[in-house]
Order: structure tokens, then C-alpha cells, then sequence
């Protein structure tokens, strides 16, 4: 498989070829599902487009609890079904498919009653790990083990004496979710796909009742295209039911957004060897290890206003802290926090009014000639997901066409990682880096790291560190821009890296520094420059407005506050 790379020039090409020649599948949204979809559908030999109207995992599927999981309060529900194919492609996704992205976490589930708690949760969490085992693929993942309370303090010192009378520990895994969604699109190029972000979809194209296509608008910029394809697959998420009114009907079911929210703060916060995951009276709130920080998160609450920027509003912060704190011993403040993020889970509506109780579950339908819906699902099941959607449109096609392979299908950086990964000391040797960078760029790029390698071997200055933000070298953000499909600095601050939750200051120290290594990819001039660097401080300017308000509405009306799209 050739290396993709996700340039200016490939993304103009992709435009002009996909309004050039009639496509099997055209996949409308660039989320982890539309990415899966293109993947999927490209492996199967089709030709295959992929358009996203804002950036790669834009939407939810950069906003996400950063978890690969099976869902063990599913197991609850008594959802066996739901869990047993998520576990199956955990398994799948941290031994064969992301070995470099998708990494074991341990969470440690303190016991507040003697007995009866531990014979109910103890059974719940073996089964989690029968369940995992008997799909052949959780082999990779310690089983779960009872602890004392004095044990349990031991490797979690940060909780209350009080908070427990012992503890479980289990494990399940994580991965950087909006890296995950622009390697899956660059892997589907690889195979051949034309993708293209910034491209939005403002109607279909008919003939009589059938879809034949999308008219596309290059919003960077400015035309328009018309791409037709035998297929299309609209996989947008919680735009889902606004995408479906362009073909004049919502179709056979309803997606609600639920806003989930996330706080960030610095490791030595909480003293803890483990994650955590306690009880609300909602759902579950997970205390995750993230490099040198901690998410704590997340809220289930309904969301009605502006899909594009979810804001946190200040009572759903204090309603974070005040959950966490009642097991802490040195409790959260305000001043604790680092960065908040919030997302919209896409949820297919049910007769419950509280989205906690939607359905995590993925429907997918033909409601037109022409066009296929998929919807609801959670991340870790994408890639079944994505089976679905295209087979569905293979259906369509009235074509014999390859089953999925995509279970066997690596992603870009996966082949060679684990040889990478015990050469990593020589690998620092070899390039004058510390091993620890070395080791932060294979579990960012896996075996691509050596195209970093290669730019800082010809610019040593892109071996530095940023500034304001030195968990990151400045070579990834060239990267970003020259091979990852980065068109502004949002893109960059925001989702290539994390340095905008990451940092006190919510990236405002680094935007100057990361607009002027990407300037020269992108053939920006110093009046762009300017524009990217004051439009990410109103953005963030906004964010922190927002997060002092009261409620929801007044929140979305402070983040609306800063302008969606940069100048150019």
C-alpha cells in the first residue's frame, strides 16, 4: 500500500476527479463512520469519494471520551449483543488493525457496600472478560482483579478512606479519537479513495426518484461541483436528519444529540496509577489517564441548539467537579482545569425522554433509490458500522462485489510498528532525539513516524519542541498541514494535536507559532497568518465565555460569538 498523503494538491485533485468520472460510492461526512464507510467500500474494490463540509472529525467523533470499550454498563442492561461485537472489535482494533493508536487503560471501580456489591460488579466485570476472551481477541488485556481498600489506596492514593470499602480493577483501552478518524481517511486514500474536507454538500442530485449524486461546494475555494455516483452514503452524524431533508424526507427514523462534556486537567491532580469509574445517578463518570493529564467526563444531557460548537455552560462543569470531588480527597476547583470539550452523541430517539436511554445501537436504511443512512452506533463499533452501510449500497449497486475485508486491513501506520517500537532506542540514537519523542511519535503515526523523521532530519529546527506547548515537536505541525489533511490552525490546535484542551492557556500562546510553520505548505502570507491567529483567539475567547454562563441557551449564544469560517 503506498503512503497517502493528504495535501493541498491531493485534496484539489480528489475535487476535480470525483466531478470527472461517475463514482461507485460517494460517502457524505467525514466522522469515524463516513471515514470507516469510505475505507470499507474502497477495499472492496469500488470506486469510492469521501467529502467532509468542515474538517476531519469535526463533529463528535473528535469529541468523544477517547475510549475503545465494550461497554460494560451495557452488560447491565443485559445488551450481551451490543457488547459482545464491541469487545470483539477492541480486540481486533489493538492487536491487528491500530496497535499504534488504540492502547490498554485500567480503570479501577471503587465498592461502596460490603458483600453483596462485590458479588454483583465481580460477576458483571468476569463476565466482561469471558465475553472478551471468547471472541478470540482479548488476549492483549489483563483480566480483572479484586482489591482491598487498603490495596485499592495504594494504587489510587487520591481517593476518600470513606469513598470505599474495596475495589475492582478492569481494563479496556483508548486512542486519540480525531487522529484515529484522519488515519482511517488516509488510509482509504492509500487504497485509492478521493477525499476532500472543506467540501460541503448543499443538494443531491436527482433523477425522478432516485439519488444519483451530490453537488458539492469547495468551501475554501468557492466552486462548486456536481459528483455523481451510484450510491451515496450519508453518514453525518447528528446532522443526520438535516442531510436527509435535502431528498424532502426525514426517512424511517430520528436522531437525537445528546451533549456529552469533558473536563481536562493536569496529571498531579489526582494521584492515581489507575483511571477511575464511579456511579452518578445518570450514567458513569470516568476519571482517564491522558498522557500528562487526566479527562474527567461525561454528562447525557439532550441538545437542541447549535450541532456545529456544543457549548459546556458553567453548570455543567460544577456538575463534573462536584461528582468527582465526592471521591477525592483533595477535591477539583475551577482553577484545576486545564480545557473543556463538548460533543453530541447521535442517538437513534426512542420513546424515552432521556437520552441515557436511547439507543447506542446503529440502524442503517435505503429510504430512496440511490441513498443509504447509516446512524446512531458508538466509535468502538465503526468498522461494523461501516460493514452495513456498504452493504447496503452494494445491494444497491445490483453488482457482485467483494464481501468486507476491512478486518483484515491494517491502518496506515500499523504494518512494522511493533519492530519500530523495540528499535526505539536506536532510532534515538540515530536521530539526536530523546527516546520518550520517539516514543510520542510511534504512538501518534506508528510506522509513518519516519516521514517526521525525515523532515527533521532535513530541518533540524523541526526537532524543537513548540514554545508554549512542548509535548509536541514543531514537525507535526508541518505534518499536519503537508501530509494529515490540516487546512487552518483549528484544525491543528484542535484535532491533529490536543494542545487547545492540553494547555492553561487553550493553545493562545502556540497559535502564532503553529500558523507560521503551516504558512509555507499552505501558501498562506503574513495577512493570513493574521487572520488564522485572530480567529482562534475569538474562538477560544468565545469557548471561555461560554463556560461562564449559567445554562445551555446563554452558553450557545457565547459561543456562537466567534466566526465559524476563517477569512480568507
Amino acid at each position: 500500500m503506498r503512503t497517502a498523503t493528504l495535501g493541498p494538491a491531493q485534496r484539489a485533485e480528489s475535487l476535480a476527479a470525483m466531478a470527472e468520472r461517475e463514482l461507485d460510492v460517494l460517502v457524505v461526512g467525514g466522522g469515524v463512520v463516513g471515514a470507516g464507510t469510505a475505507l470499507d467500500a474502497v477495499t472492496r474494490g469500488l470506486s469510492t469519494g469521501l467529502v467532509e463540509a468542515r474538517d476531519w472529525a469535526s463533529g463528535t467523533s473528535s469529541r468523544s471520551s477517547k475510549l475503545i470499550h465494550g461497554g460494560l454498563r451495557y452488560l447491565e442492561m443485559l445488551d450481551f449483543a451490543l457488547v459482545r461485537e464491541a469487545l470483539k472489535e477492541r480486540g481486533l482494533l489493538l492487536e491487528r488493525l491500530a496497535p499504534h493508536l488504540v492502547k490498554p487503560v485500567a480503570f479501577l471501580y471503587p465498592l461502596q457496600h460490603k458483600g453483596w456489591e462485590r458479588l454483583y460488579a465481580g460477576s458483571g466485570v468476569a463476565l466482561y472478560d469471558v465475553m472478551s476472551m471468547a471472541r478470540g481477541h482479548g488476549r492483549g488485556l489483563p483480566m480483572h482483579r479484586h482489591l482491598s481498600r487498603r490495596h485499592a489506596l495504594r494504587v489510587a492514593p487520591a481517593l476518600k478512606k470513606d469513598a470505599l470499602v474495596g475495589a475492582l480493577q478492569y481494563y479496556d483501552a483508548q486512542m486519540d479519537d480525531a487522529r484515529f478518524v484522519a488515519t482511517l481517511v488516509r488510509t482509504a486514500a492509500g487504497y485509492g479513495a478521493k477525499t476532500a474536507n472543506r467540501a460541503r454538500v448543499t443538494a443531491f442530485l436527482r433523477e425522478g426518484e432516485r439519488v444519483v449524486g451530490a453537488r458539492v461546494q469547495d468551501v475554501e475555494g468557492g466552486g462548486e461541483y456536481e459528483v455523481r455516483a451510484r450510491q451515496v452514503v450519508n453518514a453525518t452524524g447528528v446532522w443526520t436528519d438535516d442531510t436527509q431533508a435535502m431528498v424532502g424526507e426525514r426517512g424511517q427514523f430520528h436522531v437525537r444529540a445528546s451533549k456529552g462534556i469533558h473536563l481536562v486537567v493536569p496529571r498531579d491532580r489526582i494521584h492515581s496509577t489507575t483511571g477511575l469509574i464511579l456511579r452518578t445517578e445518570k450514567s458513569v463518570l470516568f476519571v482517564i489517564p491522558w498522557g500528562r493529564h487526566w479527562i474527567v467526563g461525561t454528562t447525557d444531557t439532550g441538545w437542541e441548539l447549535d450541532k456545529a460548537h456544543p457549548a459546556a455552560s458553567s453548570a455543567d462543569i460544577d456538575y463534573l467537579l462536584d461528582h468527582v470531588n465526592s471521591v477525592l480527597a483533595v477535591p477539583l476547583t475551577r482553577d484545576d482545569v486545564e480545557g473543556v470539550y463538548a460533543g453530541l452523541r447521535p442517538l437513534l430517539a426512542g420513546e424515552s425522554d432521556a437520552t441515557s436511554k436511547l439507543s447506542r445501537e446503529h440502524t442503517v436504511a435505503h429510504p430512496v433509490p440511490g441513498l443509504v443512512v447509516v446512524a446512531g452506533g458508538k466509535y468502538t463499533t465503526y468498522r461494523v458500522m461501516a460493514k452495513d452501510a456498504v452493504d447496503a449500497a452494494v445491494h444497491g449497486l445490483d453488482l457482485r462485489v467483494a464481501e468486507c475485508v476491512t478486518e483484515e486491513v491494517p491502518l496506515l501506520g500499523a504494518e512494522g510498528y511493533r519492530a519500530l517500537w523495540n528499535a526505539r532506542a536506536r532510532t534515538a540514537a540515530r536521530t539526536g532525539l530523546h527516546v520518550v519523542r520517539v516514543e510520542h511519535l510511534l504512538n501518534r503515526y506508528g510506522s509513518m513516524a519516519e516521514e517526521l523523521l525525515e523532515l527533521v532530519e532535513a530541518d533540524p529546527s523541526l526537532g524543537e519542541p513548540l514554545q508554549s506547548a512542548d509535548d509536541y515537536l514543531r514537525a507535526e505541525i508541518v505534518y499536519a498541514a503537508s501530509h494529515e489533511g490540516a487546512r487552518h490552525l483549528d484544525d491543528v490546535l484542535t484535532r491533529r494535536t490536543r494542545i487547545s484542551i492540553e494547555t492553561f492557556d487553550r493553545g493562545a500562546r502556540s497559535a502564532r507559532e503553529a500558523a507560521e510553520l503551516m504558512a509555507p505548505v499552505l501558501g498562506w502570507d503574513k495577512d493570513q497568518i493574521e487572520r488564522e491567529v485572530e480567529h482562534y483567539q475569538k474562538r477560544v475567547e468565545a469557548e471561555r465565555e461560554s463556560q461562564r454562563q449559567p445554562d445551555d441557551l446563554t452558553a450557545d449564544a457565547a459561543r456562537l460569538g466567534a466566526p465559524d469560517i476563517v477569512p480568507l
